[in-house]
């Protein structure tokens, strides 16, 4: 394992801990959507802290943050940009949206109608805009976090399929225990610690810990183990309050990446079985399609992984 990777890793750990309190697993979650390329969709009710977060997060990185609070009536435009006459050069000139920045909060993004919740697919799939037949690249990082209340319904349009499908993982911030919540006053009643975070890297770095992920050895047992896992969820599809359909092969990319990065931020340059087990609710849940409410899909997969055979091996690089 490279030492710089594994330090650069631990001080946005810290830095992100300066500020929010008890959540150090969503932390690493989203560290390893970042070093996997991949985007996460935070689902919690409002005040637990989202975007704070990604606040936190963007700073630590050294990074370009923007956010876009999405609406009934936010247009396509609003969120890639548009083409517009300038008078004074006699010529069409395009206007950046806020998707060009490294993170991106989607704030409420189920608010938004599906005409514009589309606009962000071609971002989030390949890094780029196309208006009015010209396509532009987005800046490198990139990272989504966007974010919706799973309890109010009232004028919210749920994510298609082929949205949810877009996202790495889905993740929940939960609640604090009685002492992070009375932590969290001391911490706040005099101070605003997001002021003072400050960078503890660049964007480049951020660049390079992406293309170290890819490296990041998995061994074919472990291979094998994770198209089990998805071949099961498709196996066990159908019938009476179960998953209509199974997992798509872009949940088994998401979950070899996921585990890619979960291993990364674990500081080793090699899977293990534990980390694709701590990804898999998050990665697969939000894929299965059906009848089945949050829990229930919690439980389906929680199941697959215990009755899926976990082969046994020495998982470091041959």
């Amino acid at each position: 394992m490279d030492t710089n990777i594994s330090e650069l890793l631990s001080k946005i750990e810290e830095n992100v801990a300066e500020v929010i309190i008890g959540k150090a697993e969503v932390t690493r979650l989203l560290l390893a959507a970042v070093s996997a390329q991949g985007h996460v969709l935070l689902e919690d009710v409002p005040g637990t802290g989202k975007t704070v977060l990604a606040r936190t997060l963007a700073k630590s990185m050294g990074c370009r943050f923007d956010r876009i609070q999405f609406t009934p009536d936010l247009l396509p435009s609003d969120v890639t940009g548009l083409s517009f006459f300038n008078q004074e050069k006699g010529e069409f000139t395009f206007k950046e949206g806020p998707v060009f920045t490294n993170v991106l909060l989607a704030d409420e993004i189920n608010r938004a109608t599906p005409r514009t919740q589309s606009s962000l697919l071609e971002c989030m799939a390949e890094g780029q805009v196309t208006v009015d037949k010209v396509t532009r690249r987005l800046a490198e990082p990139f990272f989504v976090i966007a974010t919706q209340n799973p309890v109010e319904t009232i004028g919210c349009f749920p994510l298609p399929e082929a949205q949810l499908d877009r996202f790495i993982m889905k993740i929940s911030m939960g609640g604090m225990s009685e002492e992070e919540e009375r932590s969290m006053l001391d911490r706040f009643i005099h101070d605003e610690p997001l002021e003072r975070v400050g960078a503890v890297c660049t964007g480049e770095e951020i660049r390079r810990l992406q293309a170290r992920c890819r490296d990041v050895y998995v061994h074919d047992d472990l291979r094998n183990y994770i198209v089990s896992l998805v071949q099961a969820t498709r196996k066990h599809a159908g019938g009476d309050k179960t998953a209509a359909q199974g997992v798509s092969p872009r949940g088994t990319l998401a979950l070899l990446r996921a585990s890619q990065g979960y291993a990364l931020v674990s500081g080793r340059d090699y899977v293990v079985p534990e980390d694709i087990k701590a990804v898999a609710l998050y990665v697969l849940c939000h894929r299965l399609v059906g009848e089945l409410d949050e829990a229930q899909k919690r439980t389906f997969v929680q199941g697959l992984l215990d009755s899926v055979a976990l082969p046994t091996e020495d998982w470091t690089r041959r």
